[in-house]
C-alpha cells in the first residue's frame, strides 16, 4: 500500500462511525462453542452447553439469520453467566464475526453492504466485519464526497486490501475489482472489435492531442485529425467529457490493445457531389480560414476548403502577400476556376468575378501600334509597361535603346512614362512583347550593289535597303 492510500485510510478511520470504542468487540478466543438447540421460545433459544448447563440466545441476535428449529447445531461465543437464572448468556454475531474472521486473507474478494460514510469514503459490513473502502477506491473515476450518500444501503462487491486486526477492520477496494473486470471486458471486446465498424462510446477524457471514448468497457483513442472533416485547433470545441458519439473503428492492434476511433468517417462525405455544389465557373462564397504566402484558403462548407492562389487576387495591381486582399475570417465571393475530385482540391479566384481585361488585347493593342505606357516593374533582363490596369507587356533589354545598354536602370525606372511599340500579343498566355527603340524612326541606310540593266551593256550602281535584322520579341525572354 502506498504511502498516500495509508495516510488517507488513517485520516478517514479516524472519524468512522463504525468503530466506536464503546462499541461491545467480538471475541475470538476459545469460547466459541458448538451447541444445540433444545427450544424456541418467543424471544430466546435456549441451547445445550453440555452436561447441565444451558445456554440462552436472544432472538434478536439471530439479525437477518432465520431461526433455527430444536435440534439444529449452531455456533454462539460465550458472553457471561447470569447466575440469577443459572443460564450461559450467549452471543451468535460474534461467533460470525469470529468464524469469519478466521477465514479472510489480504487479496480476497469479498462482498458488503454500505452501512455509513465519512469526508474519507464509506463504511460496510462484511459478514459482520467491519471495513472502509477510501474515496479514492469507490471507482476507477474521481468520485465528489458529495456523493458518497448516495451509496448507503448498496451491496458492494470488493477486494481486502489490508487486514488491522487490532482494530477489528478491514480496508477494501471496489476499483481494484472495477478494473479486472474492466481488464476481462477489454480482452473480450478486443477479440469481437473489427474494423470499418461502427461504435457508439462515451467520451471520457479530453487531451491536447485527442479525446479517450470508452467503447464498452475498452477506451479508444479519438485523434484530433479525425474529429472533423474541417480542421479543428482544440479537440473541446469538438467533443465534452461524458457526450456519448457514434464512431467508425478506425484500428484494432490487438497484441498492444490499441485503438483508433474516427468521427468524422462516420459522418458524411462532404466532397460528395463536389462537381454539382461547386462547378467550374459557378459564383460561390465562403470564408477566409487561413493565409499563407501563396494565397488564402477559403471554407466552403466544413472539411471543404478552396484556394484564393495569390495571383488569383486582382487584375489591376501585383499582389505581395493575400493580407492585403483579404483578411482571416472574411466571406469573400469567389469563381470557381478548377476542381480535382482526386486530390480533393478546389481552385478558387477573386478576380475573375471582373471583366478579364485580356479579352480582345490583340484588337485593342494591334501589332505593330505605338501606345502610352508605365513602368510597372524593372527586372534584369527587362522592364515591364503596364498599358491598362491589369495588362503588362515586356520590353526585353534589347528593345530599349538602339544603343547596347549594360542594366536597364541606365534608361528606365519605376514611374516611367513611356511610349512603346507592340511587337507581339498572345492572350491566351497573357504576354505581351514591347519595344521602345522602334517607336523611333530610324533612317533606312543604303548600300549599293551592280546589277545588269535591260541593254546588258553595262554595269551601274544602284541604291538599295540594308535589310533589317530578325526582331527579338521580349516574350521569349
Amino acid at each position: 500500500m502506498d504511502s498516500e492510500l495509508e495516510k488517507e485510510i488513517e485520516a478517514a478511520l479516524s472519524d468512522m462511525s463504525l468503530m466506536d470504542a464503546d462499541e461491545p468487540q467480538a471475541s475470538t478466543s476459545n469460547d466459541r462453542k458448538i451447541v444445540t438447540v433444545v427450544a424456541v421460545q418467543r424471544d430466546d433459544i435456549l441451547v445445550d452447553m453440555g452436561g447441565k448447563n444451558t445456554g440462552l440466545l436472544p432472538v434478536k441476535a439471530l439479525g437477518d439469520e432465520p431461526i433455527p428449529e430444536v435440534g439444529t447445531q449452531i455456533e454462539v461465543v460465550v458472553k457471561g453467566y447470569n447466575a440469577e437464572e443459572g443460564l450461559v448468556m450467549l452471543s451468535r454475531e460474534d461467533a460470525v464475526e469470529a468464524a469469519a474472521w478466521d477465514t479472510v486473507e489480504r487479496g480476497q474478494v469479498v462482498e458488503g453492504v454500505v452501512r455509513g460514510h465519512n469526508k474519507g469514503g464509506l463504511e460496510l459490513k462484511i459478514d459482520s466485519i467491519k471495513a472502509f473502502m477510501p474515496i479514492s477506491q469507490i471507482d476507477t473515476e474521481r468520485i465528489d464526497s458529495e456523493t458518497l450518500s448516495s451509496y448507503v444501503g448498496r451491496r458492494m462487491t470488493c477486494q481486502i486490501t489490508d487486514i488491522r486486526r487490532a482494530e477489528r477492520s478491514l480496508v477494501v477496494s471496489r476499483r481494484e475489482v472495477l478494473r479486472k473486470e474492466e481488464a476481462v471486458q477489454r480482452e473480450k471486446k478486443l477479440q469481437t472489435l473489427c474494423e470499418g465498424e461502427t461504435v457508439s462510446g462515451k467520451v471520457r477524457t479530453i487531451m491536447p492531442y485527442g479525446a479517450f471514448v470508452d467503447i464498452g468497457g475498452v477506451d479508444g483513442l479519438l485523434h484530433i485529425s479525425d474529429m472533423s472533416h474541417a480542421r479543428v485547433e482544440k479537440p473541446e470545441d469538438i467533443v465534452s467529457e461524458g457526450q456519448t458519439l457514434e464512431l467508425k473503428v478506425l484500428k484494432v492492434d490487438k497484441e498492444t490493445g490499441k485503438i483508433g476511433l474516427g468521427l468524422k468517417q462516420a459522418l458524411s462525405d462532404p466532397w460528395t457531389d463536389a462537381e454539382n455544389k461547386w462547378p467550374v465557373d459557378s459564383v460561390v462564397s465562403g470564408r477566409v480560414i487561413r493565409l499563407a504566402e501563396f494565397g488564402a484558403f477559403v471554407e466552403l462548407e466544413p472539411g471543404c476548403d478552396g484556394l484564393i492562389p495569390i495571383s488569383e487576387m486582382s487584375f489591376g495591381k501585383r499582389i505581395n502577400h493575400p493580407r492585403e486582399v483579404v483578411s482571416e475570417g472574411q466571406v469573400v465571393k469567389t469563381r470557381v476556376i478548377n476542381l480535382d475530385l482526386e486530390r480533393r482540391r478546389i481552385g478558387l479566384s477573386i478576380k475573375r468575378l471582373e471583366d478579364d481585361p485580356w479579352q480582345g488585347a490583340s484588337l485593342r493593342w494591334p501589332q505593330g501600334a505605338i501606345f502610352d505606357g508605365r513602368v510597372s516593374r524593372v527586372a534584369a533582363f527587362g522592364a515591364f509597361i503596364e498599358l491598362s490596369a491589369g495588362v503588362e507587356g515586356l520590353v526585353h533589354i534589347s528593345e530599349i535603346a538602339a544603343e547596347r545598354i549594360q542594366s536597364v536602370s541606365e534608361k528606365l525606372h519605376e514611374g516611367d512614362a513611356v511610349k512603346v511599340k507592340v511587337l507581339d500579343v498572345d492572350e491566351g498566355r497573357r504576354r505581351m512583347s514591347l519595344s521602345i527603340k522602334q517607336t523611333v524612326e530610324a533612317e533606312p541606310e543604303e548600300d549599293y550593289t551592280q546589277y545588269i540593266d535591260g541593254s546588258g551593256d553595262a554595269l551601274v550602281d544602284k541604291p538599295r535597303k540594308k535589310r533589317k535584322k530578325p526582331l527579338r520579341g521580349g516574350m521569349d525572354f
